[in-house]
């Protein structure tokens, strides 16, 4: 059973969109200094679609994007709502779908329900995504293709 805590608009997770991102919870990863340890419980409300379907036609118009953060104790689930945000739930059109993964590896299925994955568990010493020396690595995917896209992240210095 797939559950989350929150979500809210953000313009920040997915470089371009303005992104409906759903805060996963029963986080099995349980990476050394994260920074929602909260979601590493098992709690929230269940997220089925009939939720989603609701989410996302509450939003659906002012959103370009829907992201789930985390999942990775019920992958099946995530890839199967995602298919559903992609295909435009009632009275919602498709949008772009992104999942945030602390899995290393991008599963084959995923591929074909996702525009955007980020993958990777969260090292303290390496930093998040805005750190060059992260471990962590966002892609994009389109027309089969998979494009790393993690050094959009970064934070730039100036002069």
């Amino acid at each position: 059973m797939l559950k989350y805590h929150s979500h809210d608009i953000v313009f920040q997770e997915i470089p371009g969109e303005v992104t409906l991102a759903i805060n996963l919870t029963n986080c099995p990863n349980r990476c050394k200094g994260c920074h929602s340890p909260h979601l590493q419980e098992n709690t929230g409300e269940e997220l089925t679609e009939s939720v989603l379907s609701a989410l996302l036609s509450r939003y659906g118009n002012a959103v370009t994007c829907v992201c789930f953060m985390g999942g990775d104790s019920a992958p099946e689930e995530v890839l199967k709502l995602a298919a559903l945000a992609r295909a435009g739930a009632t009275d919602c059109p498709p949008l772009k779908t992104a999942w945030y993964s602390g899995k290393l590896t991008i599963f084959d299925s995923a591929q074909q329900v996702f525009d955007y994955i980020k993958t990777g568990a969260y090292m303290e010493s390496l930093g998040g995504l805005n750190s060059p020396l992260t471990n962590q690595r966002f892609y994009h995917i389109k027309n089969g293709e998979i494009t790393d896209k993690t050094s959009l992240f970064w934070k730039k210095c100036r002069p």
